[in-house]
């Protein structure tokens, strides 16, 4: 734990001397890549429009507020992981990399999942549009795979294979070196997460998404065990240019695997708890009713 602290203490305090590539800068800065602000601007108008349609209906907003203030929480940090200098952070050192991702997958997938905000988006559209979308997601072949995909199973099969699969270093430094691949890497993240997430609150009984949350949590361990105790650095793109930072490959790779480890690993274990108190809750208060 003490070599954890002094590592975060030589990111906070040292200064880059390069930048990805070379180019030299002053330090963090904001990146505003269109292909992901405009996708965050476009839905948050989107859930704005359908809130305020949906308010002039109803004209009371009370009973859906927490629902708006979870999903903005979940644009922020989507925003906070991919546009802000975290982001240009983890362009350069494998750790911050690592925050980011954790972010997308255990903080904006399941605030997105917790607000449902596919209502509010549907009515955002002009009537007609509306109608069509709305055919179209309970379409036989949308709704067979919709259901498939978020089986509790098949869910975390599918998150887990997008974790470990681009957790090899090939395709991993392959996605850093592209902006393209980078993106897709974002994508699958987010889109198995939101498939697990979604499963998990919305169509399991809690002893059972505790236990998928136990099984994620272990083989995420395990996967941030390998990096943070693997004798050598095998992620040579993403970490050239740690020692800039003042830190070496294998040091930066620790770091990530750490963080993949113990912060990203203690989301998973309260959220196991937290279902597996909710399923010995409601058992004991339906035995009570039996009695």
């Amino acid at each position: 734990m003490s070599a954890l602290i002094g590592l975060f203490t030589i990111l906070m305090t040292a200064s880059p001397a390069i930048a990805h590539g070379g180019e030299a800068h002053s330090g963090p800065q904001w990146t505003f890549d269109p292909w992901i602000s405009l996708p965050l601007a476009i839905i948050s108008l989107l859930y704005g429009l359908g809130l305020i349609k949906v308010w002039r209906r109803a004209r009371r907003v009370g009973p859906i507020a927490q629902r708006i203030l979870l999903f903005y929480a979940g644009v922020l940090s989507l925003a906070g992981a991919l546009l802000s200098p975290l982001h240009w952070l983890g362009e350069h050192l494998f750790a911050f990399h690592m925050i980011e991702h954790e972010i997308v997958m255990v903080v904006s997938a399941p605030l997105m999942v917790i607000a449902r905000p596919m209502g509010f988006l549907l009515w955002a559209l002009p009537r007609r549009t509306r109608h069509l979308a709305g055919r179209a997601i309970h379409s036989p072949a949308m709704s067979k795979a919709w259901e498939w995909s978020t089986r509790t199973t098949n869910a975390t099969i599918l998150h887990g294979i997008a974790i470990w699969a681009w957790h090899v270093p090939t395709l991993f430094d392959a996605a850093f070196l592209s902006p393209h691949i980078h993106r897709l890497q974002h994508i699958s993240f987010f889109a198995t997460a939101i498939l697990f997430w979604w499963a998990l609150v919305w169509k399991s009984g809690h002893g059972v998404a505790g236990w998928h949350l136990f099984v994620t949590m272990m083989h995420t361990n395990i996967l941030g065990a390998l990096m943070a105790l693997a004798p050598r650095a095998v992620y040579f793109a993403q970490t050239n240019t740690t020692l800039s930072w003042g830190l070496t490959p294998l040091q930066d790779q620790q770091l990530a695997g750490m963080i993949m480890w113990v912060p990203a690993g203690t989301v998973y274990a309260a959220a196991c708890l937290t279902m597996f108190a909710l399923w010995i809750y409601r058992s004991g208060r339906i035995g009570e009713q039996n009695v």
